[in-house]
């Protein structure tokens, strides 16, 4: 096991990658290597994919991405922007850098910039910086509307709300505006990281964080309390529109990995504390084929599914062919019973018909089928199928 700290204000990370896996490989007398990579370590290692694509499939047997933004952050990116960002709330930030230091230290790095929304993905619900603003038409009367910019058009609202962005650094002001060229070099790298696939001989999984609200769209101002001045952004509190995600990254970007992948599951966690998840433990773990693998554990609903009973008969009765089918199963998983309520709870029936009928009556079928769900009890739960259908013997 290893680990590649990669600091986002610190440059020769691709070098230090391919050493740190040839040195790995090595020192494993040739044994193919594993990743797990988490939130933007998952970029770097696309990245590195797309650039030593020779070197990763020599290297590497499995990547499993964790929370990667595949397709960027853009309600975080913009709210980093504009009125900078903390990784801590409530008394915890205290003892944390503040937020527009943070701002100051954001604003000269490649790695913000290439947070913004991907501007060829095809978003189900595009993010866009919102700004209530008045505006004077040409008789002199004030109008309050709204403006909305997508990610592209976003630029130029950046530019103008910092162009007069300073540190004081030893008594001297440094400007620290919108940075253009930054945002060039994050617009290559976007390109090479659309450029990345996955080594036939390489298997990529991924697993996106759920089940958060997720800044996705930025709104500053108000129909009472327009925007005047551009400037004025770095002071004003933004509301969000949310989308599903884990809190920073959307899960729509977080799962767009653009890559051939042999699993994507979804797991209910915070974009740092995911990783501590016991789900995504397990799934590592089945993955990985670490200890006992059981075949039976489904890593999207982190279940077992244990068949405990099978019967199935066929047999022709006045010209019918009749099938009769009966299965059971134990799914086992690790949420807690609710004892108090157990004596309360009925089992859960569904039942659904089916009919088809043909030209003639030799075509003419039907079939029913009923579902049992019993109550979970000590970590277990049964679940019976009947199912019956009905022919005409040909």
């Amino acid at each position: 096991m290893f680990m590649l700290y990669s600091f986002f204000r610190l440059q020769g990370t691709m070098e230090q990658f391919a050493a740190k896996l040839e040195a790995v490989y090595n020192a494993s007398g040739g044994k193919k290597i594993n990743i797990i990579s988490h939130s933007m370590g998952g970029l770097l290692v696309k990245c590195f994919l797309s650039l030593h694509s020779d070197i990763f499939e020599k290297y590497v047997q499995k990547w499993i991405a964790i929370a990667a933004p595949f397709q960027g952050a853009p309600g975080y990116v913009t709210s980093a922007f504009l009125n900078g960002m903390s990784f801590v709330e409530g008394w915890e930030q205290n003892f944390f850098i503040s937020k527009w230091s943070m701002h100051q230290l954001l604003i000269e790095c490649p790695s913000i910039y290439e947070l913004m929304a991907c501007r060829n993905f095809h978003w189900e619900h595009i993010p866009l910086l919102e700004i209530w603003r008045e505006k004077k038409a040409a008789d002199g009367n004030s109008h309050i509307i709204l403006e909305s910019y997508q990610s592209e058009e976003s630029v130029e609202i950046y530019k103008e709300a910092l162009y007069s962005n300073t540190v004081n650094y030893n008594g001297e002001m440094i400007p620290l505006p919108f940075n253009l060229e930054i945002l060039k070099m994050a617009n290559e790298t976007c390109k090479i990281l659309s450029r990345a696939k996955i080594p036939s001989q390489v298997k990529f999984y991924n697993i996106y964080g759920t089940n958060l609200e997720t800044p996705h769209s930025v709104c500053y101002g108000s129909d009472d309390a327009p925007v005047t001045d551009l400037q004025e952004l770095r002071n004003i509190q933004p509301k969000y529109v949310y989308v599903d995600g884990d809190g920073t990254v959307p899960a729509e970007s977080a799962k767009a990995d653009g890559l051939n992948a042999e699993a994507r599951v979804g797991v209910p966690g915070e974009h740092r504390g995911i990783v501590c998840e016991h789900h995504v433990f397990r799934i590592l773990k089945h993955w990985l084929k670490v200890g006992d693998p059981d075949p039976f554990y489904n890593p999207i609903n982190d279940y077992v599914i244990l068949p405990t009973a099978y019967e199935m008969e066929r047999y022709k009765e006045k010209g019918l062919q009749v099938t009769s089918l009966k299965e059971e199963w134990e799914i086992i998983s690790e949420e807690q019973d609710d004892g108090d309520n157990m004596a309360d709870r009925k089992p859960l029936v569904s039942s659904i018909s089916v009919s088809q009928s043909g030209d003639d009556q030799s075509s003419r079928a039907e079939a029913h089928a009923t579902v049992i769900v019993h109550p979970q009890n000590e970590g277990k739960q049964h679940v019976e199928l009947n199912a019956m259908s009905v022919s005409v013997d040909a």
